[in-house]
């Protein structure tokens, strides 16, 4: 099993729930998010700013604060993963800054509340 987290637009929810639904995901996680990419900061202007240099505060502006995003976690088997990553990457990539991130890891076990199942069978 594994699990893929993705970080995306807001305004990027809904075609991606789409997505994953015609990919085959039944069940997923979103949680509001707030974050930012290291490509929106010029590190010395950052160091600036938190040493207390009001001309590096005033160049920081906007960019030095958190965008809100959606997280959204699946947990699927492991013959799933790259349909699952592929239908986030076809309606997130705009290829501007910010169309987001997504993580794959693996889980080891996962557990039913209601039935008691784990494994691969405790997420079909």
């Amino acid at each position: 099993m594994k699990e893929v987290i993705a970080v995306v637009r807001i305004n990027m929810m809904n075609k991606t729930k789409l997505a994953l639904t015609e990919a085959g995901v039944d069940s997923f996680f979103a949680h509001e998010a707030q974050g930012r990419g290291k490509g929106f900061v010029n590190p010395d202007v950052l160091a600036g700013a938190e040493n207390g240099y009001e001309e590096a505060a005033a160049l920081l502006g906007e960019k030095g604060k958190l965008y809100p995003k959606r997280l959204i976690t699946v947990v699927t088997d492991d013959d799933q993963v790259q349909d699952v990553v592929g239908a986030i990457m076809k309606v997130n990539q705009t290829g501007k800054p910010g169309d987001g991130k997504i993580f794959v890891l693996p889980i080891p076990d996962a557990v039913r509340v209601r039935t008691g199942e784990s494994g691969a069978t405790a997420i079909a």
